[in-house]
């Protein structure tokens, strides 16, 4: 039965314990982490100091998501919590696809890996149709045209061309 505390409660109550614990959990290992991924300057100013701006925001996390944690009016995590915590991990697919895309970028080539990867996706988020299929290929070739080259963005050629001929093989890194 719920307690007054926290029938009052106003807002989403779903997924905030779980997020709390979270936010605290991580924020208490990244202060203990400051010594080695910061240092401390001798004869440098307090506040000029690498490791001092980092360990205030630390340790102001720390501090409110407790305070949160603390506040909170309930101590147990419901079903509901649980099926929050899955939508949340849901989005982890798609940085999934982007590591995989990063990955293979430099084994196939810019142009090859993008003409795989954005129908995959279009595929993956439901646009299935033979017309959608298509945009997401002219789009997948725009995309590669309009980096590569008007804005001349510099990514490296793919370790698939160096099997193709001179000529081919240097206009393939150039462009595609």
């Amino acid at each position: 039965m719920p307690s007054e505390k926290e029938n009052r409660f106003v807002g989403p109550r779903r997924g905030q314990l779980v997020f709390a614990l979270f936010f605290v959990v991580v924020s208490i290992v990244l202060l203990g982490l400051i010594t080695e991924q910061t240092r401390w300057v001798e004869k440098s100013k307090l506040f000029a100091q690498p490791r001092f701006w980092p360990a205030v925001g630390l340790g102001l996390m720390v501090l409110f998501g407790g305070v949160h944690l603390y506040r909170l009016p309930w101590r147990h995590v419901s079903r509901y919590d649980w099926w929050e915590v899955r939508k949340w991990a849901l989005v982890l697919e798609f940085a999934v696809w982007f590591m995989v895309y990063v990955v293979t970028v430099p084994i196939l080539g810019y142009l090859p890996v993008t003409l795989i990867f954005v129908p995959a996706l279009s595929w993956r988020m439901g646009y299935r149709s033979r017309f959608m299929m298509w945009v997401s290929v002219g789009f997948a070739v725009f995309v590669v045209l309009l980096f590569k080259t008007f804005l001349s963005v510099k990514i490296p050629g793919g370790m698939i061309y160096e099997y193709l001929p001179g000529g081919l093989r240097s206009f393939f890194i150039l462009y595609f």
